[in-house]
């Protein structure tokens, strides 16, 4: 992303003419959360998944950004998929808010568009939620594997979805395909 490159670049230079950060804003200060998206931000653009695409509204605003998702796979294949991904100003102690902006038929997404995924909650029973070690493009490539492997019929998010996987795959994958018709294809 040029913006973000841009200031990368430009925070270099300041250090390399021996300006301070805090002197090259003229007193201002950058949060700690600001700090790590610079870092991050850059970091997620370059291992980001063949299947994304990552949409700063605002490129000087890190912390609130949609996330596209386009799986080559699987019973969503070929939908397209936004997420909207909201960085609060506790990271990386808490972890981002997502919410899938496209209507979804997913055991995992809810239909008013809540995201199940064991990474982005604060407390897990099995240790696998938020800490404060992970990372923005381990949220992307979280996203990305609900379409994939980490598909989890066990501990839905949308019970209805789930039960008419388990009773009866054919009608699922309609459903699926329909939604996808509906509210995930290209031109929506």
């Amino acid at each position: 992303m040029i913006t973000l490159s841009k200031k990368i670049k430009e925070e270099k230079e300041k250090k390399g003419k021996g300006l301070s950060t805090n002197e090259s804003r003229k007193g201002q200060r950058i949060s700690v959360r600001d700090a790590l998206l610079i870092k991050e931000a850059q970091e997620m653009e370059e291992y980001l998944p063949a299947t994304c695409k990552v949409d700063f509204k605002n490129p000087n605003i890190l912390c609130d950004f949609h996330l596209t998702v386009v799986p080559d796979e699987g019973f969503w294949k070929d939908g397209i998929f936004i997420f909207h991904i909201v960085v609060p100003e506790e990271y990386n102690i808490k972890p981002p808010t997502v919410t899938c902006k496209t209507k979804i038929w997913h055991p995992n997404i809810s239909e008013s568009g809540e995201v199940c995924l064991s990474l982005l909650r604060q407390h897990t029973l099995d240790g696998s939620g938020w800490a404060p070690t992970r990372k923005l493009k381990d949220v992307v490539w979280g996203l990305n594997s609900l379409f994939t492997d980490l598909l989890n019929f066990d501990d839905p998010l949308n019970v209805e979805a789930s039960q008419q996987f388990e009773k009866n795959k054919d009608s699922f994958k309609q459903r699926v395909e329909e939604y996808i018709r509906m509210f995930a294809s290209p031109g929506r």
